[in-house]
């Protein structure tokens, strides 16, 4: 195999790398089972998308309010991995996008995690992520990836903060405000998403 066959800054071939993608799907799919989430709601409804936060659909079917949220994971991680860029080629930037955001659905559906948004967010009645729910996130975070790929950082900077005031103005929640809540919850915050603060 030759040298820039294997080199993270050169263009890999693509069969191995289209197996490195799966392979960070499958290890989420696994995860995610092992967690013991479901393929899809358990509700009999088909219907792709649930926007209502408080509904106990939320997060089990393909997209919910909260879709928005992981666009702008795949934005974030753009950037960041834009700052390796001499480092890491362009293939593999992007792989590393999919790495992170599955081992994000990971984390967000073990016990500690779900715990936590139960006591300490808006999220009182989160049960975890269908396995679905989870697909549709990480495409949406590399579809996020992939339209900061193609923005000025300026535009990519100004739809992450548009999309951010249209959660707060929409669920009053936002990525921002979902990792503040899930670090350090402040009662503040919490009450105001509840609809006694603002």
């Amino acid at each position: 195999m030759a040298a820039s066959e294997v080199s993270l800054t050169g263009n890999p071939p693509l069969r191995p790398y289209l197996i490195a993608h799966a392979i960070a799907v499958i290890v989420m799919m696994a995860g995610l089972l092992i967690e013991g989430r479901v393929f899809f709601c358990g509700c009999g409804s088909w219907v792709p998308w649930v926007f209502d936060v408080d509904s106990p659909h939320c997060s089990q079917h393909m997209f919910d309010a909260y879709t928005a949220s992981h666009v702008l994971h795949g934005v974030v991680f753009y950037g960041a991995f834009w700052l390796l860029r001499g480092k890491i080629g362009g293939a593999w930037r992007l792989w590393g996008c999919v790495v992170l955001e599955a081992a994000w659905e990971i984390l967000e559906n073990s016990a500690f995690v779900i715990d936590r948004y139960r006591t300490g967010t808006i999220a009182l009645g989160y049960e975890g992520d269908s396995i679905t729910n989870s697909l549709c996130d990480l495409a949406s975070c590399v579809g996020g990836y992939l339209l900061a790929e193609q923005l000025p950082w300026k535009w990519s900077l100004a739809f992450l903060l548009g999309v951010e005031l249209v959660m707060l103005a929409w669920i009053r929640d936002s990525l921002f405000l979902n990792v503040v809540m899930l670090v350090y919850p402040l009662e503040v915050i919490k009450q105001w998403q509840l609809g006694g603060g603002g």
